[in-house]
């Protein structure tokens, strides 16, 4: 055997380093691994699904519609079992109930964005193809291939799982459950009211858009817990501080989804002011509790405060209405959210550089000759 092949050999990883989630190509795999089997079981399930016929690509019965239940189940499962997988990993050995909730809470996160991503291409695509039908052999290929695209997304997500990424779920959640309820309101004068007014009825948008509330609500309290764990800063309680108002800020998230505003008016409110006042009391905060946030970062907390305030002065004169102002507001308090755990991320990063780096001085100075 020559060197080149034994090398290659040696390099070659065995069957079951290839699949013990310990190193990037070993996650790569399983990745690929739990796209082929959900290609191949929900292929399989559309079978007797469709029997082998026609389906229109949207409504009732249609691949539209089959793509996106079946791609929302394989979402929600396939993010849990690559959080199982990671916790096997070095992870913790027990966890709490909100670990649990945590879990739980993203993988339907996962889900209901898959659930939502499908339908809303199916709408795109019968708007290019008026009047087609797919054809069995295409059923089966699309759905399979739509789940396999889905499992594939939502494990990698759950084993690569950081702040950043967790960052870009909320923000994207937010926007397609909302989007949703918008698009499939029942009242088309929803907005003449407010925002809160998507939540008041008992049809399929009201409940899609209460779930997004509390479900985001959730992920705000994660990324209260994780985002602030190590952030550097002088003050005694400034990350304490923080984190506190974040999760004031998810709790009353979720309380805005569970208390719909036509049945607990005076606590819907209450919930939702209380968020507002939560933020603008960080945003303003921020600044001493921990100092080493970029100037341009607290800038723009001060902008958002100072627009969101215009816009409340609009409302009150007649100008604007209160869903668009509310709804500016939401947009602005979530994209601070969002820029927060980014720079809380950058703060953390260059701390940990500049730790390293003060530990290595030593040990260059010690081997040039130089005297400690």
């Amino acid at each position: 055997m020559s060197e080149s092949s034994t090398a290659a050999a040696a390099s070659a990883p065995s069957v079951a380093q290839e699949f013990d989630a310990t190193s990037a190509r070993s996650l790569e795999s399983l990745s690929l691994s739990v796209g082929v089997i959900a290609f191949v079981v929900i292929a399989l399930v559309a079978l007797p699904v469709f029997r082998l016929g026609e389906a229109p690509i949207t409504g009732p019965g249609s691949i539209g519609q089959y793509v996106a239940i079946s791609s929302g189940a394989v979402g929600f499962v396939s993010f849990f079992a690559g959080r199982l997988v990671m916790r096997g990993t070095g992870g913790p050995s027990r966890l709490s109930v909100l670990d649990y909730l945590d879990v739980a809470m993203l993988s339907l996160a996962h889900g209901i964005i898959a659930l939502l991503s499908w339908t809303l291409i199916a709408h795109l695509l019968e708007a290019g193809f008026i009047g087609a039908s797919v054809f069995a052999v295409a059923l089966l290929v699309l759905s399979g291939s739509a789940a396999a695209v889905t499992a594939y997304v939502c494990f990698y997500s759950a084993t690569h799982m950081d702040m950043h990424l967790l960052s870009i779920v909320l923000a994207v959640f937010l926007v397609e459950g909302v989007l949703a309820s918008m698009l499939t309101a029942s009242d088309p004068s929803w907005w003449k009211d407010n925002l809160s007014a998507l939540g008041m009825t008992d049809d399929l948008s009201s409940m899609a858009f209460n779930v997004t509330l509390i479900v985001a609500g959730f992920i705000v309290t994660t990324l209260a817990r994780y985002a602030t764990v190590s952030i550097p800063t002088p003050h005694p309680h400034g990350r304490l501080y923080v984190r506190i108002l974040l999760i004031v800020v998810g709790v009353f998230l979720a309380c805005v989804g569970i208390f719909p505003v036509n049945e607990y008016f005076a606590l819907h409110n209450t919930v939702a002011t209380g968020m507002a006042v939560a933020f603008v009391v960080l945003a303003i905060g921020l600044r001493w509790w921990v100092p080493g946030v970029p100037r341009a970062f607290i800038t723009l907390g001060w902008v958002f405060i100072a627009v969101i305030v215009v816009l409340a002065v609009f409302f009150a004169v007649g100008v604007y209405t209160l869903t668009a102002v509310e709804l500016v507001a939401g947009i602005l308090v979530f994209a601070w959210i969002v820029l927060f755990i980014r720079n809380a991320g950058a703060l953390r990063t260059d701390a940990a550089a500049e730790a390293s780096a003060a530990q290595a001085r030593p040990a260059d100075e010690t081997a040039a000759g130089v005297p400690a």
